[in-house]
């Protein structure tokens, strides 16, 4: 007798009832990068199809993105100014901070979700304060917990801290007690590589750092049972959910956490994961949708909850099928 697994691929219909893995629009979060001014749309060389967008136009892109079926936003800025010790981070009348408002009180249902992270704050791009010629972890701290408290007094649903200090998850969650705002998650990125998928992300948040890397505070590529001792530390510490970034290179690392994980695990499909799949798109060299659903169905099988993807959108419209232009509907 031969056994023919095949059958069960014989048809579309067949093969969306035996299906294992599916991707939700409900599944992913989007990205977007916010700055000073009135009126900007500005395009990012190096992520074909994202912007920068200024508070009043990024309203305008939160309620396409809200129509589409999408239920969170994840929000970077690019201060007004820099300095040592990125004391804009926490200015109550930034431009994340003014953004988060806006879209709060324009979109109520939608999840809104901040980075908290001092290197698109500081003068030399780094994650935290420089002390002698070192990142000080727990000078950081302190700036770290009042930038998340400036983003839930903003309206800020989640806060996300990215920068990989020890033992910030604590420090915000206390801040965030003392001043009533227990209700305001935290989304760690417990599991952050030292990654090069991150160099489209550097241009559009002008976060590159002035001097070395941040192989001294983000993990070691090479390292898993490592990422196993942050989700734990991070999750012990209070956070809602866990998070692992890159995804891409890193499904390996994805099931693991999801094994030892009972919150809910997101993984970030990082701006280098979206550029190249751009770029071989724009060559011709493959079909950019196939791969895109593709790479989010992997993550998804991987064991990821939810996915931040500056795919969003487009898969969005690819996985509800054709949807009428947002233009067209808000006319």
């Amino acid at each position: 007798m031969i056994i023919r697994p095949r059958r069960l691929r014989r048809t579309p219909s067949i093969r969306d009832m035996v299906r294992e893995t599916s991707v939700s629009v409900k599944d992913l979060i989007f990205p977007l990068f916010v700055k000073h001014g009135n009126g900007i749309k500005d395009p990012i060389q190096s992520m074909p199809g994202q912007y920068h967008f200024s508070t009043d136009t990024v309203i305008k892109e939160a309620e396409e993105i809200r129509f589409l079926g999408i239920p969170a936003v994840l929000i970077f800025g690019l201060p007004e100014k820099k300095d040592a010790v990125g004391s804009y981070a926490y200015k109550e009348d930034e431009v994340v901070q003014r953004s988060v408002s806006a879209i709060k009180e324009k979109i109520p249902d939608m999840v809104v979700i901040t980075d908290v992270c001092l290197c698109e704050y500081t003068d030399y791009g780094h994650c935290g304060i420089i002390k002698d010629g070192q990142v000080d972890n727990d000078a950081t701290l302190e700036i770290l917990s009042r930038q998340a408290l400036s983003h839930a007094r903003a309206g800020a649903d989640f806060v996300a801290p990215s920068d990989m200090m020890d033992g910030r998850v604590a420090a915000i969650r206390k801040e965030l007690d003392l001043n009533h705002f227990q209700d305001t998650g935290i989304i760690s990125y417990a599991v952050k590589y030292a990654s090069a998928f991150f160099g489209p992300f550097r241009e559009a948040a002008d976060s590159a750092p002035k001097f070395g890397d941040r192989s001294g505070y983000q993990m070691d590529p090479a390292n898993a049972n490592e990422a196993i001792k942050e989700a734990i530390m991070d999750m012990e510490e209070g956070a809602d959910m866990i998070m692992v970034k890159p995804a891409l290179p890193y499904l390996d690392i994805v099931r693991r956490v999801r094994e030892e994980c009972l919150l809910p695990l997101v993984a970030y499909n990082v701006s280098g994961e979206y550029a190249m799949i751009k770029a071989a798109e724009q060559n011709g060299w493959i079909d950019g949708e196939r791969a895109m659903l593709e790479t989010l169905t992997c993550i998804k099988r991987a064991g990821a909850d939810l996915i931040i993807t500056y795919f969003a959108k487009e898969a969005a419209r690819a996985l509800r099928g054709r949807i009428p232009d947002f233009e067209f509907q808000s006319s």
